[in-house]
């Protein structure tokens, strides 16, 4: 038998409920109120694993599938933001094992697509370390990267002319400035300095 010692209201119409000897969960009033659940009372350990995974476990992997509608995720962003939601470790891991098994989570195709994307606007160096931020295993984004064959001098003149920097005619404020742009999107010192005084 599993007890349940405390039933705490939360946000949003929702209590959290705290066994003796088993995963707390968080149900909907409604949901409570529909299994009669109270403070003290001893649950069959198959009326919790009913509740567990057919209530709260269907219910992680449709959050899963949610979050993945919105936006591309890695797997440990995905983990964290359902983990954020108090869904116990063991159905946040089956609900990413499920996404992961119909490909709608896919580490390699997000570092690839984000390398794609960023190529023209950021340094290998800031792709590397923004992928590395979001949970890509480091062999996915060498891979991804050795697809890339964007020369980082082409890339910074590209952003230099975008910017309208012309090295004869710039002051030093303006060489100042642009070497800070040129920094936050991860491009190495000498190759900024390079850049900045062609000319």
């Amino acid at each position: 038998m599993i007890k349940i010692i405390d039933i705490i209201p939360q946000e949003k119409g929702k209590v959290k409920i705290s066994f003796d000897s088993a995963d707390d969960i968080v149900l909907y009033k409604s949901e409570l109120r529909s299994l009669a659940l109270e403070e003290q009372m001893e649950l069959e350990e198959d009326t919790y694993h009913q509740i567990y995974y057919e209530i709260v476990g269907k219910r992680v992997t449709k959050r899963a599938m949610h979050l993945l509608e919105k936006m591309d995720r890695t797997e440990v962003q995905l983990r964290k933001k359902l983990m954020e939601s108090d869904y116990p470790q063991e159905l946040v891991e089956r609900a990413i094992a499920y996404v992961k098994s119909y490909r709608y989570i896919d580490d390699e195709r997000y570092a690839n697509t984000f390398v794609r994307l960023n190529q023209e606007r950021k340094s290998k160096a800031r792709i590397r370390q923004d992928l590395l931020s979001r949970g890509v295993a480091s062999h996915l984004i060498d891979n991804a990267l050795s697809e890339d064959e964007t020369d980082q001098e082409v890339l910074i003149a590209k952003l230099l002319e975008k910017k309208q920097y012309d090295p004869d005619t710039a002051t030093l404020k303006d060489a100042q400035k642009m070497y800070q742009f040129l920094m936050r999107r991860g491009f190495l010192h000498s190759e900024i300095m390079h850049a900045l005084h062609k000319g």
